[in-house]
Formats: structure tokens, C-alpha cells, sequence
């Protein structure tokens, strides 16, 4: 009979405990549910996404190879509107533009490499400004070429930055700036960087390395 009562005023506690939290405790497992579903949803979409922009990459990779412009054109524009979201939209830009501009459309190249810029990340936008400099430097348009160089890069492309100062001051034959340029680009390359050689060779063939600035003379 006690355990009967015993049992009894459990129950009772239980169900007062009920009638005080229970719709808060249902709304919790409702929400971390919706949560936990939500989160699975988002996943599994991501992965779909990725899986298709990829499959998209793959075709406009083919399309750049067999040199099939209007294919170029549409898959990287698929990739662009339907997956902006993948690291596939700022690739599938980046290897238009170097399609649009070995075919010398500049125009296109410019168009490709700036749609990075306004929507890839900080690393894609970096290797985009770069590369629009250099389109820039072909087009002669010097001024916009360097102040684009002066822009939001990031760190790590300091020593590419410097390089490519040095090749649009040589244009505007600028060369004693472009000495210290390509000096300042090895000078932020590693040793094992593979641009090395290349921005040392450009530094010789405008007559090596910049004078230093002569040491002042101690008073007498």
C-alpha cells in the first residue's frame, strides 16, 4: 500500500511538472528538431549544389578545350546565375576571362575577371585584381592599372603585386621605379617561389638591381 501512495504522489508531482513546463518543453523539441532538419536540409543542399556547379565546371573545361565559345558563354553563365554560392562560379569565371583573353577579347576577359571581384573571396578577388591589371596593362591603361595594383590584396600576393608594378612602370618607362619594383617583388618571394627567376631576369634586363642610396658622411 505505501508503494501504491509512493507511486501515487510521483505521478502527481509528475503531472503538476507537466502542467507547469510542458508546452515549453514541447516548443524546445520542436524547435531543435526543426533545427536538426533544417541543418540536414542545408547540407544536403550544399552538397547538391556543389555537385552540380562541379559537373557544369567539368563541361565548360571541355568547352574551353575544343574552343566552343558559345558553350564557354552559356555554362559559365549557368554556373554564375544557378551556383554564385560554389567555388565553382569565381573558377568558371577566372578560366573564361583566360579563355577570353588568349582568344584577345578583352572586352569579355574584363567582364569575367570583374564579376570575381564583385563576388568571389578574398583570395579570388586578389588573383582577379591581378589579373585585371594585366589586361588593363595590355589595354595601355597604365594609371588605372596601378591604382588597381594599390587596391585591397591580399598579403600573401605582395611579391605578384610587385612584379606587376614593375612590368606597367617599364611600359611607361618608368625605370628606375620599375627597379625597385621587381627588386621589392623578390624581395617578398620565398626562395623556392617559382616566379622567382622570371621577375629576376625582367630586373637584369633593365639593368639589375636599384642603386642604394649612398651612406652619409660622418662630421669631421
Amino acid at each position: 500500500m505505501a508503494y501504491d501512495l509512493e507511486e501515487q504522489e510521483q505521478l502527481a508531482t509528475l503531472k503538476d511538472f507537466w502542467k507547469k513546463y510542458g508546452n515549453l518543453i514541447t516548443w524546445v523539441l520542436i524547435i531543435a528538431l526543426g533545427a536538426y532538419a533544417a541543418y540536414n536540409f542545408w547540407n544536403y543542399h550544399q552538397r547538391k549544389q556543389a555537385a552540380e556547379a562541379s559537373n557544369l565546371y567539368e563541361q565548360q573545361r571541355a568547352a574551353i578545350e575544343s574552343g566552343d565559345k558559345a558553350k564557354v558563354a552559356r555554362t559559365t553563365s549557368d554556373i554564375q546565375s544557378k551556383y554564385d554560392g560554389t567555388v565553382y562560379a569565381p573558377m568558371a569565371a577566372l578560366a573564361a576571362a583566360k579563355s577570353a583573353f588568349d582568344a584577345n577579347d578583352l572586352k569579355a576577359a574584363k567582364a569575367h575577371l570583374q564579376w570575381v571581384i564583385d563576388h568571389g573571396n578574398d583570395e579570388y578577388k586578389s588573383v582577379a585584381t591581378l589579373r585585371m591589371s594585366g589586361v588593363l596593362l595590355d589595354e595601355k591603361q597604365f594609371d588605372a592599372a596601378l591604382k588597381l595594383l594599390d587596391g585591397d590584396i591580399l598579403p600573401q600576393f605582395k611579391g605578384e603585386v610587385s612584379d606587376r608594378k614593375g612590368d606597367v612602370l617599364v611600359a611607361q618607362n618608368k625605370i628606375a621605379e620599375a627597379r625597385a619594383a621587381y627588386q621589392a617583388a623578390l624581395d617578398a618571394m620565398g626562395q623556392t617561389n617559382p616566379g622567382r627567376q622570371l621577375v629576376q631576369l625582367k630586373l637584369d634586363a633593365i639593368g639589375g638591381a636599384p642603386a642604394k642610396a649612398a651612406a652619409p658622411k660622418a662630421a669631421a
